[in-house]
């Protein structure tokens, strides 16, 4: 993931950390220097609904203006396996109504 609150404030017209740290503290949402700073500068590691909630009241956003996936990035993490001839696709197992017993997949 990409955070982006540093280019939507800046859309907003906000452009020093601590003017976005006096209007959050005024919505609710009190940060100390330092975490305003890890805000600001980087991509958080984690951060509580309750606070992206009012970072995006603030900024005037949805969560996914700040939050921008990276698929290439997980497709990277990925382990990479070989395909051989005896790779199969998974069985698709469904319930079958009417009889309170399963059987395994075939």
């Amino acid at each position: 993931m990409q955070w982006n609150m540093r280019l939507k404030a800046a859309e907003r017209g906000i452009w020093k950390s601590g003017e976005m740290r006096r209007l959050l503290a005024e919505a609710g949402l009190t940060l100390s220097a330092g975490k305003m700073s890890a805000l600001w500068t980087g991509t958080p590691v984690t951060i509580r609904l309750d606070d992206l909630d009012v970072i995006c009241d603030v900024l005037n956003c949805d969560p996914s203006a700040l939050l921008i996936r990276e698929p290439a990035k997980v497709a990277e993490r990925r382990p990479r396996r070989e395909q051989t001839a005896n790779d199969r696709p998974a069985p698709i197992v469904a319930p079958r109504f009417g009889n309170p017993k399963s059987e395994p997949p075939l």
